[in-house]
């Protein structure tokens, strides 16, 4: 039976959705069981959380001896912040050193050290788990640096976000306290008890499919027209889990998922797409446990799913509908897709990706649409909470739901509650910072680069294309993704450390916020709800949440997406 592009991608969608479907009950309540509740129970606040209280395992025990931490107490909200700026900036610290110094190390394959500014950007690229990389992998980095550096910060920069997202959850469901939960025992949970385990078992599953995985060094085989050609090696198998299920996206190869090694079929690639959106879509049904009420829940992945089919359906389109002789004489937009996976699959990947916190790529995002191309933006734009990022997603939701609560509120003329909790004019001016931090940074960024005649050098064309490969740019960076559209040369000092700088305000600074308003919840008393408040479950409210996430980024970034993608379209 043969199936046309566009059914091939429409299955393979209701493929990945329907593992989906089955898989995030389990890995939901699995996490809610490991890491929703802390450790002691010592006051009233602590035992009235639903669920039971998990013992540390002894390899947790030794972790939390050498960090020299106490698991069992617990920590407010800024205490908890400064626990993540400590981790991050000795990530950032230990992951310059060994890319600066990586020609020591062994496996090194023959690379030097990255150059000052590249290693710089690199390792805050990966700490803030953007995965923004300057350069081609396979040629740059030798594979010590790849697993014990890039990789094991894939791991951390994954359970930071996991870990702020518990907390702030924990924010809207303790009474009176100043206490969130401690860092350190989120972080190394996440790690060992959900991160680990599933990098193993998807290790395994591509292994079978065909990725490759060994330590090899660069080999010279000869082709059957009498060429010789160099075939690359490396241990893929092993970062390649971590790098999907932690919304890092970074890429062994320089073409990241289209390399046949690390991507080599269309099996592989709805495994790897299930895997970016997979602890994301979990942790929703986490979120609902922990408020005690699966039906919150329901309503969070409601709004994910609802956005995620939208710009999924809209994508497809625009690739196999897209205008120009080019595409409409081979049928779609095939330039720069991949034809083991096709035009529907590879744009089923870049809003998976985009969608997800993840930086991985399956196609050239350069050589999309213009349409398609904007829509890819505009999924980061939403602040990726289509389901978005480990952890990232849950809080970017959970931000969007108080400003349609906020809204709801206005509309039936009461202070607007949110699971028990009333959203006063401090939370509302949480959530405002929260949502002007991102845009700021990015559209800051992207207006500087503009003016600067060195970096409107760095792009490889001109015009509305030119000016949306640097929106593209700061767009991924600012909001933890990775991927880029190929046709900037990010590599020079200026991008290098510009957009690292824009990777940490974007990562870091929406973390204040969102712990400062975890502890201003935590601080309240539960008010009663009555016949008056504003329903935060069911359909309606699903519906105005879509809608707000929908203005907000329209009112946000349409001037800069019509000078860039539309202006691009319409040309």
């Amino acid at each position: 039976m043969t199936f046309t592009d566009t059914e091939a991608g429409v299955c393979q969608a209701i493929a990945v959705i329907g593992a989906l479907v089955l898989l995030h009950i389990p890995l939901g309540d699995y996490i809610f069981r490991h890491l929703a509740v802390t450790p002691s129970h010592t006051d009233r606040q602590r035992s009235a959380e639903p669920g039971a209280a998990k013992p540390h395992w002894r390899i947790e025990r030794w972790i939390y001896r050498f960090v020299g931490v106490d698991a069992d107490s617990e920590q407010n909200w800024a205490q908890y912040l400064r626990s993540v700026f400590a981790l991050s900036a000795v990530g950032v610290l230990v992951l310059y050193l060994i890319l600066r110094l990586q020609a020591l190390l062994p496996y090194s394959q023959g690379n030097r050290g990255l150059s000052p500014t590249l290693a710089w950007d690199t390792a805050v690229s990966f700490v803030t788990n953007t995965s923004w990389q300057n350069y081609a992998g396979e040629t740059t980095t030798g594979y010590v640096a790849v697993i014990a550096g890039l990789g094991i910060e894939a791991f951390a920069s994954a359970a930071v976000g996991l870990a702020v997202s518990l907390a702030l959850v924990r924010g809207l469901v303790r009474r009176e306290t100043s206490e969130l939960g401690n860092f350190w025992v989120d972080f190394t949970r996440a790690c060992i008890r959900v991160l680990l385990p599933l990098s193993v078992v998807a290790g395994v599953l591509l292994i079978a499919g065909g990725v490759i995985d060994n330590w090899n060094a660069w080999h010279t085989t000869t082709l059957a027209n009498g060429t010789t050609a160099s075939i690359p090696g490396g241990p893929v198998a092993v970062w390649e889990p971590i790098k999907l299920i932690s919304g890092d996206g970074g890429g062994f190869f320089n073409a990241s998922s289209a390399h046949p090694f690390e991507n080599p079929n269309g099996a592989t690639s709805a495994l790897e797409i299930l895997l970016m959106l997979l602890v994301p879509t979990a942790i929703l049904r986490t979120y609902g446990r922990m408020v005690g009420s699966v039906r919150a829940g329901y309503t969070l992945l409601a709004v994910a799913g609802t956005l995620f089919l939208l710009f999924t359906a809209l994508t497809m389109y625009s690739e196999i509908h897209g205008s120009g002789i080019a595409t409409t004489a081979a049928g779609a937009a095939m330039n720069g897709k991949e034809t083991r996976f096709g035009v529907s699959g590879s744009s089923l990947f870049g809003i998976s990706a985009t969608s997800s916190a993840d930086g991985a790529g399956a196609a050239s995002y350069d050589s999309f649409t213009a349409f398609g191309g904007g829509l890819l933006m505009a999924a980061m734009m939403l602040g990726e909470i289509s389901p978005g990022g480990v952890g990232s997603g849950l809080y970017g939701l959970l931000m969007v739901a108080l400003v349609a609560v906020f809204l709801g509120g206005l509309m039936v003329g009461r202070t607007p509650e949110f699971t028990a909790k009333r959203v006063t004019p401090q939370e509302m001016k949480y959530v405002a910072l929260y949502y002007l931090s991102s845009p700021f940074v990015l559209l800051a960024g992207t207006a500087l680069a503009m003016s600067r005649p060195g970096e409107r050098a760095s792009m490889n064309n001109v015009g509305p294309h030119g000016f949306s490969e640097v929106l593209y740019a700061f767009t991924s960076s600012a909001n933890s993704n990775g991927s880029a559209f190929a046709g900037l040369n990010g590599n020079t000092t200026w991008y290098n450390v510009a957009l690292a700088l824009v990777m940490l305000f974007g990562r870091f600074l929406p973390m204040i916020f969102v712990l400062a308003l975890a502890g201003a919840l935590a601080r309240q008393r539960p008010v009663a709800v009555t016949a008056g408040s504003v329903r935060t479950t069911g359909p309606m409210f699903a519906g105005l949440t879509v809608f707000s996430a929908l203005v907000l980024v329209g009112l946000t970034f349409l001037p800069a997406l019509a000078l860039g993608p539309v202006a691009d379209a319409l040309r």
